[in-house]
């Protein structure tokens, strides 16, 4: 049925929950996996009241240090989560990129043929407002996907 199965996380609670039941099916279904976590950018906002302000090179730095550590801690556990189950996944981090595109972007490339991720849930307002990854891929996606 599947035989190569993209799982995304962003570390979050949630998140975590969908590479635990991505993995046990890859298990199931004896399917390679592929583990998809992606970071942003860093967006500096230079507004009215900055004119000319350039964060300095620290601020910068510190960004990246924290980010490629709290990277290196979701990758590892997805790792752990699937040694414990008795499979092998690949890891990977697409860095500076718009979560839904990349995912969608990194399933095609690499011929997955079904994406495995959680959704927060958010409904109404909080919806509309921030947006969801996961809906991003359900519509411009053209890989099947598990929510």
């Amino acid at each position: 049925m599947y035989t190569n199965i993209l799982l995304s996380t962003d570390g979050s609670d949630v998140a975590r929950k969908g590479v635990k039941h991505g993995i046990a099916l890859a298990k199931a279904l004896n399917a390679k996996v592929t583990v998809i976590t992606v970071t942003e950018p860093l967006l500096v906002e230079f507004g009215s009241g900055h004119a000319g302000w350039i964060p300095p090179q620290e601020m910068f730095d510190s960004f990246e240090a924290a980010s490629k550590e709290r990277v290196r801690q979701i990758l590892d556990e997805a790792r752990a989560m699937a040694d414990q189950i008795g499979i092998s996944v690949e890891l990977l981090h697409v860095p500076d990129a718009h979560p839904a595109t990349a995912i969608i972007e990194t399933a095609k490339s690499r011929g997955c043929d079904l994406i495995v991720m959680a959704s927060h849930g958010r409904r109404g307002l909080r919806k509309l407002f921030l947006g969801s990854q996961t809906s991003e891929v359900l519509v411009d996606g053209s890989v099947p996907v598990l929510v």
